[in-house]
């Protein structure tokens, strides 16, 4: 990507900024900075000059580290502003080397905008090379805090490409440029959905780039707020560019904790047995549940499973799933399952139950 005098000159200044202070402009001084750039070499940005506003098409990447909270109530305040610290330093480099905009942090998470203030013409592709190097660097980044005994960290990250209004809002005494509109919210909600370690971006973002990412398979996901079921797919790789996501999660789906009652039949010789084991679902996936249970189950044990699904008024009846797990803490015995077979319908209303809890969170 070669870059005009213009961008250039905005990353030299920001790297500058970044080295000298340990911190990167505020917003609305860096879209200041970006303006006169812009201006001194020919190049119109938008006009932050008053609260007007433009509908511009923008790729938002937000991203947000996995299990902060919990790592923060186990170390103590200096280890974990500086680990925060540390990341958020990280990230910033690689978007401004990117030539994205931070429009906000929020605690332990990012906004990232490419196509507002300024616009380059591979915004998306740039977009997505980042989020691709962000989770490198969180790799490289956890190696360094296992040889300083210090805990890992982990990411997810969220893309969407759409329209947005873009602009300054708020009044004479606050205000900052940001944008607003559903395809944030949905940028919002597609991260909600990100694994550790994962890189999801909306079926819009993937076909502005189609041949020039590598992608999983399509996924459907349902969203607050929307009626329909929305489209996602995980980035892989830029083939191109030689970028590929450092994989850290081998899980095949969120695992949300729940408290549901549940019954399992025992399987032997592909028969039913007719005695009951009662029950209580821990957390549940797509593919699979952790049990309490008031004895041990044998590993590789065949069972039936039966289980309500309170907030999508469903009855999950005909599950049948292998122990894959047991052990035994405070609370009693506990086994993990993996699904096995499950219907259509009941796939269905299991993931549609779990997006929810998801999405609630």
């Amino acid at each position: 990507m070669k870059d005009d005098p213009a961008k250039e000159a905005v990353r030299h200044l920001q790297a500058i900024i970044a080295r000298e202070t340990g911190a990167p402009l505020d917003h609305a001084a860096a879209m200041d900075m970006e303006a006169a750039v812009a201006r001194a070499c020919g190049v119109q940005p938008l006009d932050a000059s008053d609260f007007s506003f433009v509908r511009r098409e923008v790729t938002i990447v937000l991203a947000d580290l996995r299990g902060f909270t919990a790592m923060s109530a186990t170390q103590p305040a200096g280890v974990v502003i500086s680990m925060l610290n540390r990341c958020l330093g990280r990230m910033s480099e690689i978007v401004f080397r990117h030539h994205g905009t931070i429009d906000k942090f929020m605690g332990d998470s990012i906004m990232v905008l490419f196509g507002a203030p300024l616009e380059h013409e591979d915004d998306v592709k740039r977009a997505l090379a980042c989020a691709i190097e962000m989770q490198m660097s969180m790799h490289a980044l956890n190696d360094e805090h296992l040889n300083e005994g210090l805990p890992e960290l982990y990411m997810g990250i969220g893309i969407n490409t759409g329209t947005v209004m873009a602009g300054k809002f708020g009044s004479a005494a606050y205000s900052e440029y940001t944008v607003i509109g559903d395809e944030v919210n949905l940028a919002s909600r597609i991260e909600a959905f990100s694994l550790r370690g994962q890189v999801l971006i909306s079926e819009t973002t993937c076909q502005r780039c189609v041949d020039y990412i590598e992608v999983s398979e399509p996924m459907e996901v349902f969203v607050k707020g929307k009626a329909q079921v929305v489209r996602l797919r995980e980035l892989l790789a830029i083939p191109s560019l030689d970028l590929r996501v450092p994989r850290q999660e081998i899980r095949r789906s969120h695992r949300v904790e729940v408290k549901l009652p549940c019954v399992l039949h025992a399987i032997q010789n592909k028969i039913v047995l007719p005695y009951s084991i009662r029950g209580r679902i821990r957390d549940i996936g797509y593919h699979g549940v952790l049990v309490e249970l008031d004895h041990g189950l044998d590993v590789h044990t065949d069972v039936k499973l039966e289980f309500d699904l309170h907030l999508v008024d469903y009855r999950a009846s005909d599950i049948y799933a292998k122990v894959v797990k047991v052990g035994q803490d405070a609370d009693g015995f506990f086994a993990g399952l993996e699904f096995t077979s499950v219907n259509p319908d009941t796939n269905m209303h299991i993931q549609l139950f779990v997006q929810l809890l998801v999405a609630a969170q």
